[in-house]
């Protein structure tokens, strides 16, 4: 089918498409090629792609209102996938307009192309961050999430209550995805995973926050990328026994849906930094730090919605992951 996918140079997006395409499916990709991080990783990524027949780049920012309403209307995609965004926690701090117009802005006119084009299913990037304070582990999509620490986790929120709104006034299917830590090979270079690799190899100190106490779900790209496909595949459906007295935020009487994306194993970053150690061979030098503004201290996906609607669910190690990740970025930086 013909699948448009927002975000085609991201981190994610490359994987997505891949596997995408691999499938048989047609990808129309989309990116603004933005300068938040490394342009050259993005085209690399991209190098990757290009190649396939099936696949398609057009150069476009998902704020270009005119623009995506053009796109639509051009490519009329049977599925979307939405992973453009500006992502970055503590980014968000000192930028927040850039979130406003990308993960806002961007995401409206998204969802009017969807609306418009009688897309079967839209699946869109959220984030671990929506759980915010809450202190209940697993992270459960059954939970109430309305105490966002940051103004990224804020614009995330807020694209699954806009979805919702979708969902409900024109019937457009609507999964969120809540990613939890991705890393591995073409990550991003402002994640801790590739800044602590850089640092070490370099043998300048790497900053450890929280004094390294803090704990993440860290899950592996190709999970990740398998779970995206995998629930594009399987469109939600209207719920029509909805308890409105005891509304359960992660379905609705609407064809609505949210899924949590994560390997159900917390990690200490301590351990995750002695993971790296290994595979590089080097000791870090580490500058402990405080938790900062927007952190949270731990995240914990519960995974069984996840599971039981594709089957499977992420489970790659840490170990593993880190050591292909640190193959790749000595293939990639010849180092």
């Amino acid at each position: 089918m013909k699948i448009l996918l927002t975000g085609c140079a991201g981190f994610i997006g490359m994987h997505v498409c891949e596997r995408l395409l691999a499938a048989g499916n047609e990808v129309v990709g989309i990116d603004n090629l933005n300068d938040y991080y490394d342009v050259m990783l993005k085209q690399a990524r991209l190098a990757r792609l290009l190649p396939h027949p099936k696949f398609r780049m057009l150069k476009l920012d998902v704020a270009d209102r005119a623009g995506m309403l053009a796109l639509f209307e051009s490519e009329m995609p049977q599925r979307v996938v939405h992973l453009a965004a500006q992502a970055g926690v503590r980014y968000s701090l000192t930028n927040p307009h850039a979130y406003v117009d990308s993960n806002l802005v961007g995401f409206v006119n998204v969802l009017e192309g969807c609306r418009h084009g009688e897309v079967e299913h839209l699946v869109y990037g959220s984030s671990s961050s929506v759980y915010g304070g809450n202190s209940r582990m697993p992270f459960s999509e059954h939970d109430n999430v309305d105490h966002p620490v940051s103004i990224y986790a804020a614009t995330k929120k807020a694209n699954e209550l806009m979805a919702h709104s979708y969902s409900h006034l024109f019937s457009l299917p609507c999964t969120g995805l809540r990613f939890f830590t991705v890393y591995g090979p073409w990550g991003r270079p402002d994640m801790s995973l590739f800044l602590f690799t850089k640092a070490i190899l370099e043998n300048q100190p790497i900053d450890v926050f929280n004094n390294g106490r803090m704990q993440r779900d860290f899950t592996y790209i190709d999970d990740i990328a398998e779970g995206v496909v995998r629930v594009l595949a399987c469109a939600p459906s209207a719920n029509p026994e909805f308890d409105r007295q005891q509304p359960d935020p992660a379905g609705s009487w609407a064809p609505y849906r949210i899924c949590n994306i994560g390997n159900h194993q917390p990690i200490e970053l301590m351990h995750f930094i002695e993971t790296l150690e290994r595979a590089l061979g080097k000791t870090a030098r580490k500058n402990f730090l405080p938790m900062q503004p927007g952190d949270v201290p731990a995240t914990f996906a519960d995974t069984e919605t996840l599971h039981a609607l594709t089957g499977t669910a992420p489970g790659t190690s840490v170990e593993t992951g880190v050591q292909r990740f640190v193959a790749w970025y000595r293939d990639y930086f010849k180092v």
